[in-house]
């Protein structure tokens, strides 16, 4: 049996309809199915793919109607990191600011050999984007690492 994808994450959100719109203009995500519960409109499946990665979104909903998940509002924050490989990732992060997202870390050159920040969306989880400027051995990012680590202090 061929799989397009084994491992598909799915985020529970508040408005997932508006969460599909946010990952389509921030992200380039191309949407494939939208399925709304008839009498609320809130989203039951959302299907997304992301670069031919697949992933789903779906509305919190209570027990009472099969609700097992929570998103992070209800939670008070996410207990996950989302993290994308992107081509720009200041302009992704420009455009997550402008739909609302806010920056938790700037995007900057990391210790690995890329450009790193992370935002939370207006939908709770937070996102981190990657783009790998430099490829470099496990040797010289470990050594970046210890620097980058012992100047924190």
């Amino acid at each position: 049996m061929h799989r397009q994808d084994q491992f598909i994450p799915e985020l529970i959100v508040r408005n997932g309809a508006a969460a599909l719109d946010f990952y389509k203009s921030v992200f380039g995500a191309e949407e494939s199915e939208r399925m709304l519960q008839p009498a609320t409109g809130k989203l039951i499946h959302g299907e997304l793919s992301l670069d031919g990665h697949r992933f789903f979104v779906c509305d919190e909903f209570p027990a009472s109607e099969g609700g097992t998940c929570k998103s992070p509002e209800t939670l008070g924050g996410t207990g996950v990191r989302i993290t994308l490989q992107v081509d720009d990732a200041d302009g992704i992060v420009d455009r997550a600011v402008a739909a609302g997202a806010r920056v938790s870390m700037p995007v900057q050159n990391m210790f690995w050999g890329g450009r790193y920040g992370k935002i939370v969306y207006p939908f709770g989880h937070e996102w981190g984007i990657n783009q790998q400027t430099a490829e470099q051995s496990h040797e010289t990012t470990q050594a970046a690492a210890t620097e980058f680590f012992a100047n924190r202090k």
